[in-house]
């Protein structure tokens, strides 16, 4: 599989950018001017388009047709010239779930691109014509995409797993705000049971080599929480060290795997002795609602 890095400067916010409003988007975009990766399969493209102050919104490509859906374009500009450049047609909107940082640029890319399909999960979804829920599927093209419906950060968010028929190549899952890498959503409008059921018994039980493309660019905070709930843990040690790396080439660190995040995201690990005993749970569920909580104070410390 090729990585191949295109033209930009680096500036990571760590702030909630679900939080900004229109009114806001003018400073944030100053900001947003971060590298772009396009992954290219012989089935599938997926070109990271880097948003606001710490999204991503991601072109998926079918190879095969040159069909093409955009997930969360709170950019529509951006989007329409990243097709141009692939020369591809964009059929759909993947909505991951309603926040503004998310769902905000639906409305401009339905005037933008005639005859989109628009689906999402909640019906606060700006410009949603095809509402979904858990296990419904379409297809891009050739390539067959199955809604994960995973309540808990948001009531109606849904995560995309994307697959082609006959294919031994990685499928791609776009999990939105519900698993980051090395982390996961805070729990808005649900609860510690609902983010274990979307992480461990949905998301956990994809295929482990599906590739991970999440909603925003939080990983190296997400590790230093990993660490301290882990201290001992080398996976995370290393993919920390990595990701400081990658942060400082300018370059985005995802995706990563499910089978990866196994091995360093705590909040996929609640199962894992050594998570319950920093929780001071035996019950995993208890155990993520514990850790979730302490993360949300968590100060992040420099190094």
């Amino acid at each position: 599989m090729l990585f191949r890095s295109l033209t930009g400067v680096v500036t990571h916010g760590l702030g909630a950018a679900y939080k900004f409003g229109p009114a806001q988007a003018s400073a944030a975009l100053i900001h947003s001017s971060r590298k772009s990766l396009l992954i290219s399969q012989s089935s599938m493209k997926v070109e990271l388009l880097p948003a606001l102050t710490d999204n991503y919104m991601y072109l998926l490509i079918d190879e095969e047709t040159k069909e093409a859906a955009i997930v969360d374009p709170v950019e529509p500009q951006k989007v329409v010239e990243a097709v141009k450049k692939h020369g591809v047609k964009l059929t759909t909107v993947l909505t991951t779930h309603h926040h503004w940082d998310h769902a905000g640029g639906n409305e401009k890319m339905v005037k933008l691109v005639s005859g989109l399909k628009v689906y999402g999960g909640d019906s606060r979804v700006g410009a949603l014509n095809h509402k979904v829920t858990h296990y419904n599927t379409f297809k891009v093209g050739s390539l067959n995409v199955k809604c994960l419906f995973t309540p808990c950060h948001t009531s109606g968010h849904i995560c995309y797993f994307v697959t082609k028929e006959s294919s031994s190549e990685p499928p791609a899952v776009f999990t939105g705000d519900t698993l980051f890498i090395a982390g996961c959503g805070k729990f808005f409008e649900g609860t510690a049971d609902e983010m274990y059921k979307a992480l461990i018994e949905i998301l956990g039980r994809l295929p482990p080599e599906t590739r991970v493309y999440c909603g925003h660019e939080y990983t190296i905070n997400n590790l230093k929480f990993a660490r301290h709930v882990e201290p001992r843990n080398d996976a995370i040690k290393k993919k920390l060290a990595w990701a400081k790396d990658k942060y400082d080439k300018g370059e985005p660190t995802i995706p990563s795997t499910i089978a990866e995040e196994f091995t360093y995201n705590p909040f996929m690990r609640v199962r894992e002795k050594s998570v319950q005993e920093h929780a001071g749970h035996t019950d995993p569920v208890a155990t993520m609602g514990s850790i979730r909580k302490e993360k949300d104070n968590f100060r992040v410390p420099k190094n």
